[in-house]
């Protein structure tokens, strides 16, 4: 079998000693496939050593001679550690080749020299970790990245794509079946002298690489387990975030955290491919993924913060047309990849102020001074920043005020909000930050979080689950610590929409007057664009086919989903999966407890069973609380027709019960039942019987009860026959372990496990690795509008739970 090539990079925090190697080398023995691209970084301190000795050689050739030697041992250490004797001979030799060279190097170094000098960390990184891989038996190539990354000397190197994709391409064929270690952080510009690729330019080779290969995904490994909402050793309550946007990474990369880079992202924006963040320490301890994802953001999620930032000042004449060139400024700022952190206009005073990292600054300015810009410029020191990066985060009137609230008594310079709502920066004049970003974290992440819940559709379950609303509302938020809103009720083709909240004791008598009409996703789109809630969820308690094919649309707009509708869970493979992908990419939750056995826990059961370690080979059972209520009562005495009419009365099958009658309803409750097992079922593979006459299908509701007559013949036919063997009807569902499916009516003994029920109860029998022998069997009312309203009310709490 073949695997999609991917491609790991270790930054230097993870290379920092032999342990650090051999705990890298088990990761990729772990996660990595033969011809996975691997990309390296100098190990532990070694650039800055050699960072060390080039400033040195200026100063103090002692001083110089001193770091190197020390540098060489730390290395030939590693080497003599790692390898077995054999391995090292070669390696031990280009080290002493390459130190006797460095250490014959004299002060003044040209930038092209100095530049090959710090791009020594990783080469001996590469050829090391390719080495200790293939002493493992991972057959595996040392490469420098300078034989085929092209790009030119600048504040902000660019890879020249075109120049480098056939370059690569050529050694990929090359070393085909083997891992390739590659150095990162270097490119070679067409003077063939060695360009570095800047502040985390090994993450910034690494993904540029994995487009030029056209790898699924690219993993950067290193000492943290991904993107926190706030620096761990900042904020202790710090949460690790799972999924997070691309354009929510970039704000966050713009703004210069340390845990990623914008240019980084950049070639995973213009890919296919994957960026995962994980911690080589703890591979299992979680990650972050980056997706491509554009769901509506509802505010804040990272409270980041960065010392040492400086403002670049430019003051324009008062003749001058000053929005026009403080416009064309920004733009060619962006244009040169030297957008600022932030910026403030002062229109009245004719000052443009940009916020610049340290490292950027004396670029942007010397690039400003070549513009000829018509302004006096002014670089000043001493300013820090924080910031709040979320989608949305203008928006969100909470965290705005959180924000600015948490500010009030700090030297603010100026706030920013950016254009695209994805960050709020305040720039403040030298001050302790570590105390603003606790503060704003716990301002915005841990007060009462609001969220809102749009119930579709207010009939038998709908109504049930309102009362029930109203009484645990208070219960619920004191469990939870939440605020929970009922904001929006809607039916087939009206809704009530209230942002303040709708009493949902008052749904009945106001719904017809409150509500007013919507076409196609109408409702969608404006409980989506709603930004005074943390989050918002969304109740399908109807049977609507025409709501089930909404569902890609709710996830779109950012909203958990909580489903008594079967019609998603049961529809085709290819849509189930689409809509469990929309929910999943974007972090919200898609739950369905009710679609199956109402109250009964039966979906919660077989994922955790499977989740477990278990594998499920069979299910059986009644899973329909109307048809066995039907087949309990039916003996003969009453025509059948009429058990269904009163069943239909006290509210306990479908608003049409043909929707019960035909099968439809069982063969949905299987193929979901099966699909949470981990077996593939399509609806079409189950055979059903139906119980409907063909002459009474396109009937009006009415008349399917008034001529009903004829079912009940049929099935007396079938009772009377049963009854002669001693046995009972049943409408029983099976999975069997041949992977056969049906729904459909059985002669049962009357001692048969399925054929004891009390009426409206549902049984189901699980077979499996650990329940081979003896199932494992559920049983309990599977009918009812307040036990299926009370699996609506059991989802909400355990979205609560992950809220």
């Amino acid at each position: 079998m073949t695997h999609p090539r991917q491609l790991h990079k270790f930054g230097g925090s993870s290379l920092a000693d032999p342990e650090c190697y051999r705990r890298v080398a088990n990761i990729l023995k772990q996660y990595s496939n033969a011809d996975d691209l691997i990309v390296v970084s100098a190990a532990g301190k070694t650039t800055n050593r050699l960072i060390e000795f080039t400033d040195a050689l200026h100063k103090d050739g002692r001083v110089a001679h001193e770091v190197l030697q020390a540098l060489r041992q730390f290395q030939t250490d590693l080497v003599c550690e790692l390898l077995e004797e054999d391995a090292q001979t070669p390696l031990l030799s280009a080290l002493q080749d390459e130190f006797t060279t460095l250490g014959e190097l004299n002060a003044p170094l040209t930038a092209e020299q100095r530049a090959a000098v710090l791009g020594h960390g990783e080469t001996w990184s590469a050829r090391l970790l390719a080495a200790l891989l293939t002493q493992l038996d991972l057959n595996s190539v040392s490469q420098d990245s300078r034989a085929f990354l092209r790009a030119q000397t600048g504040t902000q190197p660019e890879i020249d794509q075109g120049a480098s994709y056939p370059l690569l391409q050529a050694i990929l064929a090359q070393h085909s079946g083997h891992r390739i270690v590659v150095t990162g952080f270097m490119a070679q510009n067409d003077q063939g002298h060695t360009v570095l690729l800047g502040r985390n330019g090994s993450d910034y080779s690494a993904t540029i690489i994995g487009a030029l290969a056209q790898v699924s995904q690219v993993t950067i490994w290193s000492d943290v387990a991904g993107v926190f909402s706030a620096d761990p050793r900042i904020v202790s309550e710090a949460c690790l975030l799972p999924l997070l946007r691309l354009d929510e990474a970039s704000e966050l990369a713009r703004l210069a955290a340390p845990v990623l880079h914008s240019r980084t992202l950049q070639p995973v924006a213009q890919s296919a491919m994957d960026l995962h963040l994980r911690c080589s320490y703890q591979p299992e301890s979680g990650s972050t993924r980056i997706e491509r994802v554009l769901a509506s953001g509802r505010g804040a999620k990272i409270i980041t913060s960065l010392d040492d930032v400086l403002l670049i000042e430019l003051s324009f004449a008062s003749g001058h047309d000053f929005k026009r060139l403080q416009t064309n400024v920004l733009e060619t700022l962006k244009r040169a990849q030297l957008q600022p952190l932030a910026y403030e206009v002062q229109s009245d005073q004719h000052v443009l102020q940009l916020a610049y990292t340290a490292e950027i600054a004396t670029g942007a300015l010397s690039f400003l001074q070549d513009m000829a810009t018509e302004a006096d410029l002014k670089l000043k020191e001493g300013y820090c920043l924080v910031a709040a990066v979320g989608a949305g985060v203008t928006k969100n009137p909470n965290h705005c005020y959180g924000f600015y609230q948490q500010l009030k008594n700090a030297p603010v310079e100026f706030i920013s909000e950016t254009d695209s709502a994805l960050s709020l920066v305040a720039v403040l004049r030298s001050t302790e930050t570590q105390s603003l970003v606790e503060g704003i974290h716990t301002q915005l992440f841990q007060a009462q979080k609001r969220v809102a819940i749009v119930l579709c559709g207010k009939g038998n379950i709908g109504t049930s689950w309102l009362k029930l609303f109203a009484e645990q509302k208070p219960e619920i938020e004191k469990r939870h610590g939440m605020n929970f809103e009922l904001i929006a009720v809607v039916d087939s083709q009206t809704y009530w929409f209230d942002e303040q909240g709708i009493d949902p004791n008052t749904v009945d008598a106001r719904f017809a007057d409150e509500a007013i009409s919507y076409q196609d996703n109408e409702w969608i789109q404006r409980i989506g664009a709603i930004q005074s809630f943390d989050d918002a969820v969304v109740l399908d308690v109807t049977a609507s086919k025409e709501l089930a094919a909404r569902y890609l649309e709710i996830a779109e707009q950012g909203m958990h989903l909580i489903s008594a509708n079967k019609v998603a869970g049961s529809a085709s493979g290819d849509y189930y999966h689409q809509v469990q992908d929309a929910f999943f990419k974007i972090n919200r939750h898609w739950l369905y407890n009710a679609t199956v056995g109402a109250g009964l826990p039966i979906n919660h059961t077989v994922r955790d069973l499977r989740e477990s370690g278990d594998e499920i080979v069979a299910l059986s059972g009644i899973f329909s609380g109307t048809l066995s209520w039907l087949f309990q009562q039916y003996d003969g005495s009453v025509p059948f027709i009429e058990l269904v009419d009163l069943a239909w009365q006290q509210g306990l099958t479908e608003p049409d019960p043909r929707s019960d009658l035909d099968g439809s309803d069982v063969m949905r409750k299987l193929v979901i039942l099966a699909r949470e097992s981990g077996l593939q079922l399509e609806p079409e593979q189950v055979k059903v019987e139906s119980l409907v006459p063909a002459e009474l299908r396109e009937m009006t509701l009415d008349d399917f009860l008034d001529n009903g007559n004829l079912l009940s013949e049929r099935l007396a036919e079938r009772l009377e026959k049963a009854q002669r063997e001693e046995k009972v009807l049943r409408y029983v569902a099976r999975l069997e372990k041949n992977g056969q499916a049906s729904v459909c009516v059985e002669a049962l003994n009357k001692e048969h496990a399925l054929a004891n029920l009390l009426p409206c109860d549902n049984i189901f029998a699980i077979e499996s690795k650990w329940y081979k022998d003896n199932p494992l069997v559920i049983r309990g009312p599977g009918a009812g509008r307040e036990v299926t309203a009370g699996a609506i009310q059991s989802d909400l709490n355990l979205l609560a739970s992950m809220l």
